[in-house]
Order: structure tokens, then sequence, then C-alpha cells
């Protein structure tokens, strides 16, 4: 297709100057390879600048496919919830481009447990597109009407965990996820990505095995002022065992996951 453009575009120049052009060889121009073209959640990933440690846990995580699933795009404003070491900041900021902004949200809790992938992620101001946003539990607040989308990955269950004597004192969800549904732009998204629970499980598993049940997600979004309008069986993995916590050495990095988008009900 480009080649036929600048065919056609070099026989307008050439009778614009009253010059015959030659036949353009239709047969020629069908044959000419075409360049693949390459998404942008593809360059984001193959990036050689990440962390080294982020390209071990891409199988895993499929953040090409969940990137694009997602929707976001270059230009967005994006908030990553709870961003942990920030695996996810890193790969959004390169999606979103220079134009773009990407907010890593952490708190005391999270970088202990994080150790110093933090720092090194942030170190020199290697993402230049993206700000630090630290704000311990309950203490959140958002400019109205500031995110084009909000990243909550594998951190959903982290708002019924509760260890007071580590830093994490129990979360008024409600509250929170208040102050998300105000942050957020009327058509922006709220993206989820969390281990699975035992269907009926209760919010406790939050704290004993750090997943969620997926009917506790919704409910609690949908009061917030939420509705779903994507999800994926793309993390689904049937050999995960939802009974055990997700730190265990053979599920680790390799649980039964969900992947939901949610935007503000009308």
């Amino acid at each position: 297709m480009k080649t036929s453009m600048i065919l056609l575009a070099l026989a307008f120049v050439l009778a614009a100057c009253g010059q015959e052009p030659a036949a353009v060889d239709e047969a020629v121009v069908e044959a000419t390879p075409h360049e693949p073209e390459v998404s942008i959640y593809a360059v984001a990933v193959a990036n050689p600048e990440r962390l080294d440690g982020d390209y071990a846990r891409d199988a895993g995580r499929k953040p090409e496919q969940v990137l694009e699933l997602f929707g976001f795009g270059q230009g967005m404003t994006v908030l990553d919830m709870f961003s942990g070491g920030g695996y996810y900041s890193e790969l959004i900021s390169h999606v979103v481009g220079p134009q773009g902004t990407v907010v890593a949200h952490s708190n005391k809790a999270y970088l202990n447990f994080v150790g110093e992938e933090f720092t090194a992620r942030h170190a020199d101001g290697r993402l230049v597109n993206v700000d630090v946003l630290m704000a311990e539990n309950n203490e959140l607040s958002l400019n109205e009407g500031e995110f084009d989308a909000i990243m909550l990955a594998l951190s959903f269950h982290d708002l019924y965990y509760i260890d007071p004597e580590s830093g994490w004192p129990k979360i008024d969800e409600s509250k929170l996820l208040a102050e998300l549904h105000k942050g957020l732009k009327d058509d922006g998204f709220i993206a989820i990505v969390d281990h699975y629970a035992e269907a009926g499980a209760p919010e406790e598993t939050g704290t004993t095995v750090h997943r969620i049940d997926r009917a506790i997600v919704v409910a609690t979004m949908e009061a917030a002022g939420f509705v779903s309008d994507m999800e994926s069986d793309l993390l689904r993995n049937p050999d995960d065992d939802p009974s055990k916590g997700v730190f265990t050495p053979e599920l680790r990095g390799k649980t039964d996951r969900f992947i939901m988008r949610f935007k503000k009900s009308q």
C-alpha cells in the first residue's frame, strides 16, 4: 500500500511538470513486500533498557497482550496503584510515550517488600515520564478527572490484606475506591489483574493466601460506581491450586489469574 501511494504521488508530480508519467505496473506494486507493523506493546516489552529481572516475568504475565487488551495508548495519564517494584509502571511508561505520564504509587510497606527493585527502577530519572506518589493506606488523595486509566496489577486483594505490624493497617476499601472514582476521567478505565481465590472464598484470603474471589471484585467495584466492560481468560491456569498461597515456590508466577476492565457506570 505504501509503495502504491508513493508511485501515485510521483505520477501527480510528473503530470504537474508537464511530463507524461510512465505507466504504473500494478503487478510490481502488488508484489512489493510490506514491512510488518510492530505494535507499541511489543516495542515496550522488547525495550532493551528494561531491568534485567523483568524479562523473566514476561512469560507468566504476557504483558504485550495484557496491555493491548486493556487499551493503554500513547499520550495517556495513568496511575499504577500499589505499583510494587514498578514492572508495569515501566512498561506503561513506554506505551504512553513522551506525551504521556505514569504516576507510580507506593507506600512504606510495599517498599520494604520489594527491596531495591523500586529504587533501581526510578534511580537517576531513568523513566522520565514517571512520577512517584507515596501515600499510606487510607491517605490517598487524587485530583478530579486526572487519569485516563488506573492499573491494579496483582494488588486488588491487598484492599483486604491486614498486617498492622508490618505497616499495613486495614484499608477502608469504599473510601479508596471512591478516591479512584474521583480521579478517573469519565471515559477512563480501571485495569485489574489478580489471583483467583476459590469461588465463595471470604475477603480474608487477601491476607491468608494473597488471592481474591472474582465475585468480590465485581460486587465491590459495582458498589463503588463501576461496571465491567471487558474480561479475558488470557492468564488462566487450570493447574493452579487456589487454596495455596501465591508465594508457594511451585506456584509463584504461575497462578490462575483473571483480567477485568471497569469503567464508570453511566
